[in-house]
């Protein structure tokens, strides 16, 4: 067991390192979206509050920076306010944060009515069951 953690501990460590360098990368190149969503995606899996916190305007920028085509960051947006939602239990609601996650649910909704019609209702119901639609 303690090597597990041992191990675990290592790559929570590289994912800070990894972190670190997609900061550079977004400050080297700003406009890229592939280094925004990236970086969101790594601090979505090192988790905590602040980090999703970080991790949704990550993935809202690479909205922003696709036009909302980007269908991973429409996702890590609901994925993320989903998690954040669990972690504060209905403390500290904001009212962009709400916006933002029923837009981007909304968006998912139409381009998945619009490129993959099967899955419109598993993706319907996944997001009701996280509470966003």
């Amino acid at each position: 067991m303690s090597l597990a953690v041992d191990y675990l501990n290592k790559y929570l460590e590289l994912y800070k390192q990894a972190a670190f360098c997609y900061e550079e990368l977004i400050l080297a190149q700003p406009t890229i979206p592939l280094y925004h969503l990236a970086y969101a995606e790594v601090l979505y899996t090192l988790g905590g509050l602040e980090n999703l916190q970080t991790a949704k305007k990550y993935y809202a920028s690479t909205v922003q920076l696709t036009g909302g085509k980007n269908t991973r960051a429409l996702f890590g947006v609901c994925l993320c306010s989903a998690a954040i939602s669990q972690l504060t239990k209905g403390r500290n609601k904001e009212e962009e944060s709400s916006e933002l996650q029923s837009l981007a649910a909304e968006a998912l909704m139409k381009d998945y009515k619009q490129r993959a019609p099967s899955m419109e209702a598993l993706v319907a119901g996944m997001l009701k069951n996280m509470k966003l639609s």
